[in-house]
């Protein structure tokens, strides 16, 4: 009998209002691997004034006891690793690898939340007012609702509400539901096996067919101060357009169009190697995974063999074995979007290296293509699975002009063994991101991570996050009388 989980709020795990549930889906098996309470409006209200009433005790809870439950947060999240292995693999479809990082990651976002808790916010301006004191104080908003995604369930979970609960805000998180229990039951588990109080983090499940619904109560209602989502970019700018009719701020980090480029100095076996990681890891369905990979033309002939040979190597398959590599997209659909965008290039004029043919199921092979023509849809779509196209360039000015050529601007990666070399072109690529010597699916929970144009805007990471959630207050204090001219 599948597992149920049933909706958070205020610190109780309740049913739906309506008492409806939902299928959780297994993308390896098809079959359900739990359900979960289908959420309603009513239930988005009630989260809210659980959230609500809870704001004010945790806001001026004293910032070291805060702290300590974000430390004792991340402990537990490392000592549950095995059970998200399990989980991400039932639910998602995710190997055992991507599982213990998704655990390694959040629990150090966890750490660098309960560092920037007791760190310094805010500023001592100066003032022309003779014997005053002017300060910009950084204060907690109130509730704030955030949209969890599936794919990286538990660092995405876990980034959705940690910069706001540790900015002193209360969460409503409307967690994917595609991974409704890794994303956000899961994460809300650990936070409040930690100590997090009642109603300050509740979780909200819901059927796909009500998610709009959800969405636009949720955004709607008056006491909610600011939204973070993150997620494609087609729902990124319905939740931007709603966010903005009521004029709340929003962080968006949506999709992306990467590009690696290896560069004629580059080395060819780490160049290999690291464009594969950046194009397959997660069966590519990582926000930052390559669906370029941008070759010199002195090394695209060698680089294009070895790098295709690695590829139609790698093991794919059941993600709970340990050895797997490609594992099942989301579900059947995703799937066969991805093999769509492979028939379309083909038919334009790309060629198969490797790869290709009809999915089984949710698993797609891992696939390289080359000479992929500008009218395919694959040149401007971002693949989001495991798929990748080879093009070689002639000098840095065409690389750059590859790079550039999408709407999207979130992360790069330049492969040199000459770091002035790299720097200069990076310093010429349109991303929010850009890791030279590297490939471009990295993460640090202290650095400003966040795109530019159709990959979204604000940042998370470190001080960033806590900006992003907070509200920057003008306080002045006279320690003479001011002198008024009437």
């Amino acid at each position: 009998m599948p597992l149920h989980r049933n909706l958070l709020i205020g610190g109780k795990e309740i049913p739906a209002a309506s008492g409806r549930s939902t299928a959780d889906i297994n993308p390896w098996t098809g079959e359900p691997y739990a359900t979960v309470a289908a959420a309603g409006p009513q239930d988005v209200r009630a989260a809210v004034d659980a959230a609500d009433a809870a704001f004010t005790e945790w806001a001026a809870l004293a910032p070291f006891a805060r702290r300590k439950i974000f430390l004792d947060a991340a402990d537990l999240m490392e000592q549950r690793g095995e059970q998200a292995v399990q989980l991400m693999a039932a639910e998602v479809g995710g190997t055992r690898g991507w599982a213990l990082f998704n655990v390694a990651l959040a629990a150090n976002m966890l750490r660098e939340a309960a560092a920037a808790i007791t760190a310094p916010h805010g500023d001592v301006l100066t003032t022309q007012e003779p014997g005053g004191l002017s300060l910009a104080v950084r204060e907690p908003l109130g509730v704030i609702a955030a949209f969890a995604p599936w794919n990286a369930p538990i660092i995405l979970g876990t980034r959705a509400v940690v910069a706001a609960l540790a900015a002193g805000n209360t969460v409503v998180v409307k967690a994917s539901e595609d991974a409704p229990i890794a994303c956000g039951l899961f994460v809300a588990d650990v936070l409040r096996d930690a100590g997090l109080p009642d109603g300050v983090l509740s979780v909200i499940t819901n059927a796909k067919a009500d998610a709009a619904a959800i969405a636009q109560t949720l955004i709607a209602d008056p006491r909610v101060r600011a939204v973070n989502f993150t997620g494609s970019t087609g729902v990124g700018k319905v939740i931007g357009t709603l966010a903005a009719q009521h004029l709340k701020p929003a962080v968006l980090e949506l999709g992306g169009k990467n590009s690696v480029i290896v560069l004629e100095d580059a080395d060819l076996d780490h160049a290999v190697n690291a464009a594969a990681f950046a194009s397959f890891m997660n069966s590519g369905q990582i926000c930052m995974c390559a669906d370029r990979i941008l070759v010199h033309t002195s090394l695209v002939d060698e680089f294009t063999r070895c790098f295709t040979a690695k590829i139609a190597d790698m093991p794919s398959g059941d993600p709970s074995l340990p050895t797997t590599v490609i594992g099942p997209l989301i579900d059947e659909a995703a799937a066969r979007r991805v093999a769509a965008l492979v028939t379309d290039a083909v038919r334009k004029g790309a060629r198969v290296l490797t790869g290709g043919g009809s999915p089984e199921g949710a698993l797609h092979p891992a696939t390289v293509l080359t000479d992929l023509p500008e009218d395919a849809s694959l040149h401007h779509t971002e693949a989001f699975g495991p798929l990748v196209a080879i093009t070689a360039f002639r000098d840095d000015d065409e690389a750059v002009a590859l790079a550039n050529d999408t709407e999207h601007g979130l992360s790069c990666g330049i492969l040199t063994e000459n770091a002035t070399h790299g720097l200069k072109v990076a310093r010429r690529i349109r991303t929010g991101i850009v890791h030279v010597g590297d490939q471009s699916v990295a993460d640090e929970p202290q650095a400003p991570f966040g795109g530019f144009a159709a990959s979204g805007y604000g940042r998370f990471g470190g001080r960033w996050g806590i900006e992003a959630f907070s509200n920057t207050r003008w306080i002045t204090l006279s320690t003479e009388q001011p002198h008024y001219p009437f």
